[in-house]
């Protein structure tokens, strides 16, 4: 299996190095074959380059098996004028590869209840995935611009989507649903966007060929309170780009870091596997005040490469794995600063890194 790593910005490369020292130790005990190969994007590529996607690296993702990405952006290149910028190079991976579907999986430690905001009796048992639409909304849409109008200046985001985008994106929440507890909660503002009421429409369409799965549409507000009010209600959560972006970002603080959170990005092009090329990457930014100094916490990024063994390697034992091994370290008292707690040992991103490897290692 060929896989690419994209260490990006910041704590980019020091996470990425302990996700890939965790396949390496899957590989030796499950006798998995990986060939690693690495590229620039994000600020690096910009500052090497001045492109945040250089032609070298997607023809590198394009002919790869797997894409594992650390982080991109900083403050160096935190420009909002700027016509090149390190985002880029995500919009544009996910374009050039086909992905469309994100997976953001929220699943909360027992051992960790005392780390997040709320309270331990909301938080226990916490389990759900938001499916989030990558390729169309307002992200995407044209025009976008800011420009000079009669009462001085003023800008303007186009919302599009089609019925395909929608019913593809529905599509992967069912049949993602099937294979856990049977139930979709499709997230929409269909009382205000003409967007979301054709979202809504097709998703219900979409719901006739899954008559197996419990189905509810709710509201982007609602679900904005309800997701902290009542978060073990929900199992998949399938919403367009924008709804998706934010509320993943507010589901991080479940887990009680966004350190802890990995993501998946999948398309319909087959890998040479016969399983989907997707991108795995932890949610979390690239962390530029903590960059080098050991502080990262790498868990996002092993649990991404766990990811990316279940969905493109079809390898569901090495990716249990290393799911129980990061529960372990965890419920052996080890902790990263972003989710030290008293009377547990905190380590750095190396250590951490090593322990869990250590537990994968035959």
């Amino acid at each position: 299996m060929k896989i690419l790593i994209l260490p990006g910005d910041g704590i980019g490369p020091e996470v990425m190095a302990q996700a890939k020292h965790v396949l390496e130790a899957c590989g030796a005990r499950f006798h998995l074959d990986f060939v690693f190969t690495e590229a620039i994007a994000g600020g690096a590529a910009i500052d090497a380059f001045h492109t945040p996607l250089p032609a070298g690296t997607l023809h590198q993702a394009l002919a790869s098996d797997a894409v594992l990405l650390g982080a991109v952006g900083g403050p160096k290149w935190d420009d909002p004028r700027a016509s090149v910028r390190p985002e880029q190079a995500l919009l544009g991976l996910r374009k050039e590869l086909g992905l469309f579907a994100n997976l953001r999986p929220v699943r909360v430690f027992p051992e960790l209840l005392g780390a997040a905001p709320l309270r331990a009796d909301i938080l226990r048992g916490v389990d759900l995935v938001v499916v989030r639409e990558l390729t169309g909304g307002i992200y995407f849409g044209q025009p976008s611009e800011q420009r000079q109008g009669a009462d001085g200046r003023e800008a303007v985001d186009t919302l599009l989507y089609t019925e395909v985008e929608i019913a593809r994106l529905m599509r992967s929440a069912f049949e993602l649903a099937r294979r856990r507890r049977k139930k979709v909660t499709s997230v929409d503002k269909a009382n205000i966007l003409s967007s979301s009421r054709l979202w809504r429409e097709v998703a219900h369409e979409v719901h006739q060929e899954y008559p197996d799965v419990a189905y509810e549409d709710m509201l982007v507000d609602a679900m904005a309170m309800h997701l902290l009010r009542r978060p073990r209600d929900f199992d998949v959560i399938a919403t367009e780009n924008l709804f998706g972006d934010i509320l993943t970002d507010e589901a991080s603080m479940l887990a009680g870091s966004m350190g802890l959170l990995p993501s998946a990005s999948l398309g319909e092009v087959k890998n040479s596997l016969g399983l989907p090329r997707g991108m795995y990457e932890p949610i979390h930014g690239s962390a530029p005040d903590i960059a080098g100094h050991d502080r990262a916490n790498p868990l996002a990024a092993i649990l991404s490469a766990a990811l990316l063994l279940r969905h493109s390697y079809g390898h569901s034992e090495a990716a249990e794995a290393i799911e129980a091994a990061v529960a372990g370290v965890l419920a052996d008292g080890y902790r990263t600063a972003d989710i030290a707690q008293p009377d547990m040992r905190t380590v750095g991103c190396r250590e951490m890194g090593g322990l869990v490897t250590q537990r994968i290692a035959p």
